[in-house]
């Protein structure tokens, strides 16, 4: 009788040894996860509203082969209501600049560049950005034209009628 005792405590000690090692060896390659972290939940993203606020000054840049575009969306942006006097237009200096964009320096500008890009324009890409931001004239001290309102269109070659050129290979 004490055989068949010390027999089923081995089976039993072998079944608990091997369900131990499979689970083990579950958890070792990351099969199983004992304590999984939860999936952080997306915040939304705030959207701001656009605006359409004639206060700011423009300047609409051509960044595409086609002549005369900056003119014509300059004329476009003071039919909407913007003083001819604080739009104005000029040439970039590239002509293969993709897609047209809204570009403003602070965030409290964000809602009057979607404003601009979307009312105005008909849909405009709206990126802030630094590099067209006004720099204070040190010889005007009276007046600090860094914090001029201004925003600036670059227009790209998805509203030209001009395909661009292909680039010369070496």
């Amino acid at each position: 009788m004490r055989g068949w005792v010390v027999f089923l405590w081995a089976v039993l000690a072998t079944i608990v040894l091997v369900a131990v090692g499979i689970f083990g060896t579950l958890i070792a390659s990351g099969r199983i996860v004992l304590f999984p972290t939860p999936e952080p939940t997306p915040t939304p993203v705030a959207t701001v509203a656009p605006v359409v606020d004639t206060s700011y000054s423009v300047i609409v840049l051509n960044a595409t082969p086609e002549t005369g575009l900056a003119t014509q969306l300059r004329d476009q942006i003071v039919a909407a209501g913007w003083a001819p006097d604080s739009v104005n237009a000029g040439q970039a200096g590239s002509t293969d600049f993709a897609q047209t964009t809204v570009y403003y320096a602070y965030p409290e500008d964000e809602a009057a560049a979607r404003g601009l890009a979307e009312t105005v324009l008909g849909g405009a890409q709206v990126a802030q950005s630094d590099v067209y931001q006004p720099q204070d004239d040190p010889e005007t001290a009276d007046v600090d034209e860094s914090q001029t309102k201004q925003l600036v269109v670059v227009i790209g070659l998805d509203r030209s009628s001009t395909p661009p050129s292909p680039s010369p290979t070496s």
